[in-house]
């Protein structure tokens, strides 16, 4: 048998973190939402933040999980794909 592959482009969550951020009141800048993160254990910065919304870096499961708690929403919202 064959081996099989999948391959997906970008993240689920790049989008809907990028929307997180603006619905904040006020917005949250990459700057801010990186120091949300650092002072909840994730080593993030805004240029990391930055390439997961331009979907040119993954997303670790940890990672997703922090977000969620930084932004104030589900899991599952930050991995739905539609607004």
């Amino acid at each position: 048998m064959g081996k099989t592959m999948f391959l997906i482009e970008g993240n689920l969550c790049g989008q809907r973190i990028r929307l997180g951020r603006a619905l904040h009141k006020p917005p949250l800048t990459q700057q801010q939402l990186a120091g949300k993160m650092q002072l909840l254990g994730m080593d993030m910065t805004p240029v990391l933040i930055s390439r997961i919304e331009k979907n040119q870096r993954h997303v670790c499961d940890a990672e997703l999980k922090m977000f969620a708690v930084a932004l104030g929403v589900s899991m599952d919202w930050l991995c739905e794909e539609e607004p």
